[in-house]
């Protein structure tokens, strides 16, 4: 791993080699995935192939030639069902509803990749299309937030009543329990005076005006210097009402930490953790999902019983089961009920996609997308009809 995925609006293009599309068996899920692969396996020899450029978003896959002139394919996310990669034979490839075809007719579009880790990186990129799409239209199963630090005290744009002309001025206010910064003529001292703030708010024990202009008298700070220009005091005091009025509300009010929203430009290493673990959905909806996976689908989420441990929850054919990750006196870590010992959590999947060791089926690379929609609209598909070998247009 270690490869970074380039974004641009939300867009991440990758390369590799078009094999070409076969029509997928209308059977159950599960049937329809040992099919696949053995038909995958069938194929890793078949040398007739395209270069093309691969385009993932949470609006779809878009598949281009070469140089991305032409488009030769367009996919909506809701209509692809299933992501599969084979990294032992470099393969990728997704199920979806051609534009125009029955419901019930699916095809699978396979692609070569340039080796192991980018045929796995291509399916890691897609299940987190899947995974961010659901977050999407789903927003009530994400995952709650309120666990987090909630502020202590009222947010303030006016930095605890002292006006912003003097805020980057008094910035040192935010280092607690080492008193004031000593202002002399040579510049601002970075000694801390002899008595110390008793606490992290206390630390005006004169007014921040007198500071500013003894500091000009100094000539350490030039008249307006450090002044805001951007934020009027009837802005300020806009704003200011603007946090306050969620406070009186209630304490369940309180605006949260700020969270980064999910994304697809992350490193190979934390787009494959987010992929795992459902990063961004509750724990609760993210097993309930699982149980409707494919077999040998996981997710990686702490411990039932003890939430400072990982775990792996797989469903097995008697069920989702939940298997510790457990570490060794060496550090080293392995799964419960099993013998075999790793040196990083990556490593441990990979072995056991490879192979099922003491585990009913081995782990599996292939996710089906929760937001897939079965029927397709008429206006979907005179859409789709127009844009047919057209350069970037609209989702079909």
């Amino acid at each position: 791993m270690g490869e970074t995925v380039e974004s641009v609006n939300g867009t991440v293009t990758r390369s590799a080699e078009y094999i070409g599309s076969f029509p997928v068996d209308d059977c159950s899920l599960d049937e329809q995935v040992q099919k696949l692969h053995l038909q995958l396996k069938s194929l890793k020899r078949y040398k007739r192939r395209r270069y093309v450029s691969l385009k993932f978003s949470i609006k779809g896959v878009k598949v281009y030639n070469e140089d991305e002139t032409t488009l030769l394919m367009a996919h909506a996310l809701q209509r692809v069902s299933l992501s599969i990669a084979r990294p032992s034979d470099a393969q990728f490839a997704f199920v979806a509803h051609n534009p125009g075809s029955p419901d019930t007719q699916l095809y699978c579009h396979l692609f070569k990749a340039r080796h192991a880790r980018a045929a796995q990186f291509l399916n890691l990129l897609l299940c987190r299309c899947f995974q961010l799409c659901y977050l999407e239209k789903h927003p009530e199963e994400a995952e709650d937030k309120s666990s987090g630090k909630k502020p202590t005290r009222s947010l303030s744009l006016l930095n605890h009543g002292f006006p912003l002309s003097v805020s980057a001025l008094v910035s040192f206010r935010r280092a607690p329990n080492q008193g004031l910064l000593s202002v002399t003529k040579a510049g601002v001292s970075s000694k801390p005076s002899t008595e110390t703030t008793s606490s992290p708010d206390d630390v005006f024990p004169t007014s921040p005006t007198l500071v500013r202009k003894q500091a000009m008298r100094d000539k350490v700070l030039r008249s307006g210097a450090y002044r805001s220009f951007t934020c009027t005091p009837v802005k300020q005091r806009h704003l200011q009402e603007r946090l306050n009025a969620p406070q009186d509300k209630g304490q369940d009010s309180v605006p949260e930490c700020k969270v980064r929203a999910p994304s697809l430009a992350e490193t190979e290493e934390a787009l494959a953790h987010a992929v795992w673990s459902w990063a961004g959905v509750s724990s609760d909806s993210s097993s309930s999902l699982l149980a409707e996976d494919v077999l040998g689908s996981y997710l990686l989420c702490p411990h039932l019983k003890d939430p400072g441990v990982e775990s792996l929850l797989i469903r097995f054919p008697s069920g989702v089961v939940n298997l510790a990750i457990k570490a060794s006196s060496n550090g080293r870590l392995f799964l419960e009920n099993c013998r075999v010992q790793f040196e990083s959590l990556t490593a441990l999947i990979e072995h056991y996609t490879e192979t099922r060791d003491e585990l009913e089926v081995p782990l599996i690379c292939t996710r089906v997308n929760h937001c897939y929609e079965w029927e397709e609209s008429k206006l979907q598909i005179k859409g789709s009809l127009q844009q047919k070998n057209t350069k970037d247009q609209s989702w079909v």
